[in-house]
């Protein structure tokens, strides 16, 4: 029998830091505890109900509402505390920040602090987990300026070109962890009979062009103009201005549909709109947009606000909200084009975002 021969995690975090000989080992040390963190909540989101690990945080006592306004599954609290369980301790980091965390949170004193920062969403796409759809964990690291004992706020607020690596696990049929550190995009699979994540899937691409969009259309009444002649050229097939026919794909999991375009491509849309005009987009910038558009850019696609490069943002507040379009490169700057000129009329029998409605007399 041939045993073919992989790649682990380590070695290739070891590979990459002879690329940098004055290196420490405290970033591969702080990229292997991220990954002992989301090979725990795999462990978790695979028991599921067995685990206990379904509904709501706190049910008994009153649903737990997180900073976003957002009901807490089980699942989110548990990830937000592994992520710090497993990161707090090593001496590599000044402070982390979370979607489920109002504040940034302190290293406790009785560890040693170390020059990064550690931004992330610990489970992302959790309100698939009672219906068994596949979530994931988004994760950012950028580098600390400063010296203080503790990290305030403002230390987070990088542009996400600033970013020192980025990566997310996908908790699905099987796990994965996508990762960038600034040299491509790699992508690892755990091995469940060894719990080591190997490289299954080096230097990812995104393909330039794609026929297919995720976008959630129960929105469209909201959808500025460019979107809409956007997705109405996409709807209008081959016989419309695109002279193709596209899928329309929508998971709801930012994570899920990331992957789905890493590996095949696609143009992934949650962009700003009229629902709620107090909120400039519905994802967060710094843990969910950077790293996300960290690794498509490395990847070769593209990521952006729908009107400029996502990594270029300056970052004004820790939960700052923020549209997003990321994929395909070519669909992209399709989609930019049309946020600097006039909407073009488009002329369909579309029922679904035509003027006319579907339930017309």
């Amino acid at each position: 029998m041939t045993i073919q021969q992989r790649t682990t995690l380590t070695q290739f975090l070891i590979e990459e830091r002879r690329r940098f000989p004055s290196a420490s080992g405290d970033f591969n040390a702080l990229i292997l505890d991220v990954a002992l963190a989301c090979k725990a909540i795999a462990k978790a989101v695979a028991f599921g109900e067995l685990g206990g690990m379904y509904g709501n945080h706190a049910a008994d006592e009153g649903d737990s509402i997180n900073v976003q306004g957002e009901t807490q599954k089980k699942l989110d609290v548990l990830s937000n505390q592994l992520f710090i369980r497993m990161n707090e301790w090593a001496g590599n980091l000044a402070g982390m920040a979370s979607e489920e965390m109002d504040d940034p949170y302190q290293i406790p004193k009785q560890f040693p602090r170390g020059k990064y920062l550690l931004v992330f969403d610990p489970l992302d796409g959790s309100s698939n987990i009672d219906v068994n759809v596949s979530v994931g964990s988004i994760f950012s690291v950028l580098r600390s300026s400063t010296d203080k004992e503790e990290v305030t706020e403002k230390d987070f607020l990088q542009a996400g070109s600033q970013q020192v690596a980025a990566g997310y696990a996908l908790y699905g049929p099987t796990t994965m962890l996508i990762l960038s550190v600034g040299n491509g995009v790699n992508g690892f699979t755990l091995d469940p009979t060894l719990g080591e994540f190997m490289l299954t899937h080096p230097q990812l691409k995104v393909p330039a062009q794609t026929q297919e969009f995720a976008i959630n259309a129960s929105n469209s009444r909201f959808w500025e103009a460019p979107v809409k002649r956007y997705v109405d050229e996409c709807l209008a097939g081959k016989t419309g201005p695109r002279g193709k026919d596209f899928n329309m794909r929508w998971i709801a999991s930012m994570v899920a549909e990331a992957h789905r375009i890493l590996m095949r491509g696609g143009v992934f849309m949650y962009p700003r709109d009229t629902k709620d005009p107090s909120k400039p987009g519905r994802l967060r910038l710094l843990y969910e947009a950077n790293p996300i558009g960290f690794i498509m850019e490395q990847a070769g696609g593209r990521a952006s606000t729908g009107r400029v490069p996502m990594l270029n943002v300056q970052p004004t507040s820790l939960h700052q909200r923020i549209g997003l379009v990321f994929g395909s490169k070519e669909e992209v700057e399709r989609i930019e084009k049309y946020h600097t000129e006039p909407a073009a009329p488009i002329e369909d029998d579309n029922p679904l975002f035509a003027k006319r409605s579907l339930f017309r007399d």
